[in-house]
Parts: C-alpha cells; sequence; structure tokens
C-alpha cells in the first residue's frame, strides 16, 4: 500500500496512528505539501479529486480516502488490535466521540476554511484565530462533559486501550496546542491525550517525527 501523507494534516496523523497501532508499515509514502498547493496538481487530482489528505492507495488498484473509513478498512483487515469495540452499543459510543471531532469540529478548522477566511472573505488573522480558538472550545467542552462523566471513559476514551475515538482526539489536541489555546478547561482531554501520547504508537506518528515535518 502507498500512503499519501502530510506531516502537519490532523486527518492524515489519524492515520499514521490506526498503522502504528495495527504494526502495518506503508510500502511507501507521498508527501502532499498542503501549504505550497500539491493537492491541486493534476496528478494528484485525478488520484483524489477531493484534493484532500490522507489518502491509501492499495496494491489491487483501489483508493481510499477519508480518513475515519480508511481506518476502518484497517480494522477490518488487520483485526488486531481492534480500534473499535465489538459490543453494539461501546461500538456506538466510539464512533460517536470519534465523529465528535471529525465532522463538528476538525472540518471548520482545517487549512482550506482557513484560507477562505482570510484570502476570500479578508478577515484578519486575529480574526481567524478567534474563528479557530471559538469552535475548539465549543467542541472540547462538550466532549470534556461526555468523558468526564460518562463510566465507559478510562484511562483512553472508552475504556483502557486506544479507539478510534482516541485516534481522533489526539491529533486535535495537537493543533489546539500549536494554535495556542488554553486547554486547562479540558483537564479529563488532557489526562487521555497524555496517555496515549506516552505509547509508542502515538509517539512514532507524530508531526514532529515524520520525514516531511518543518
Amino acid at each position: 500500500m502507498k500512503l499519501y501523507d502530510y506531516f502537519r494534516s490532523s486527518a492524515a496523523y489519524r492515520v499514521r496512528i490506526a498503522l502504528e497501532l495495527k504494526g502495518i508499515r506503508a510500502d511507501e509514502r507521498s508527501f502532499v505539501h498542503l501549504r505550497m498547493g500539491n493537492q491541486r496538481a493534476q496528478d494528484y487530482l485525478a488520484l483524489n479529486p477531493q484534493g484532500l489528505v490522507p489518502a491509501l492507495a492499495l496494491d489491487d488498484g483501489s483508493v481510499l480516502t477519508q480518513s475515519l473509513a480508511i481506518i476502518e478498512y484497517l480494522d477490518e483487515t488487520y483485526p488486531q488490535p481492534a480500534l473499535l469495540p465489538a459490543d453494539p452499543v461501546a461500538r456506538a459510543r466510539v464512533r460517536s466521540l470519534a465523529l465528535s471531532i471529525a465532522c463538528e469540529i476538525h472540518p471548520l478548522n482545517n487549512l482550506r476554511v482557513l484560507n477562505y477566511l482570510v484570502g476570500t472573505l479578508g478577515v484578519s488573522n486575529e480574526q481567524k484565530d478567534g474563528w479557530y480558538r471559538y469552535w475548539i472550545d465549543v467542541g472540547f467542552e462538550a466532549l470534556e462533559k461526555r468523558l468526564a462523566r460518562e463510566r465507559e471513559t478510562g484511562r483512553c476514551c472508552h475504556g483502557d486501550t486506544p479507539t478510534l475515538a482516541d485516534i481522533c482526539l489526539v491529533p486535535q489536541v495537537a493543533n489546539a496546542r500549536r494554535f495556542a489555546i488554553d486547554l486547562s478547561p479540558y483537564p479529563t482531554l488532557m489526562r487521555i491525550d497524555a496517555a496515549c501520547c506516552a505509547l509508542p504508537a502515538f509517539a512514532q506518528a507524530a508531526p514532529a517525527r515524520q520525514p516531511d515535518a518543518e
């Protein structure tokens, strides 16, 4: 398999964590520099018309896109360790936590949205950063309440081993730190993030450890 990646993309970061947790090495990696606009190159758009990372090209010619779809594919084809619980209710809880990040926080704050705010709508950098902080706080406040009160929360978002929820949380926390957001109101999120980041799989997948890191 070939992974199309960018060190700073939180969506690609999720897939890197999943690969590390599964002990899978992509045969090849191609780095798509989002800030330089490599995602708009015709050869990449032919592969992924959305012009987003990650993308995972398989040996049979299939190309998988969207990080959560890729991770669920990996979980189905490399079952151990499982990233989703076997119990349907528990599985729904983990998916709910993951989607609250991947669908409700991340899309509002990804690079193309921030570029549109500044480049097309003409907002100032200060206003752009305020937008970013607002949506992080809205999302993290709800997550903190859930994870702090729900009995299923353990060392990780669900129990004591990483799941899809943690795979989504850690990159989002990393992004929040990059924007210097005050994370002290979210002690449960910080505790889970610290527990996950202490694991070798999460450490290896971190942006600073990638070959294309700047």
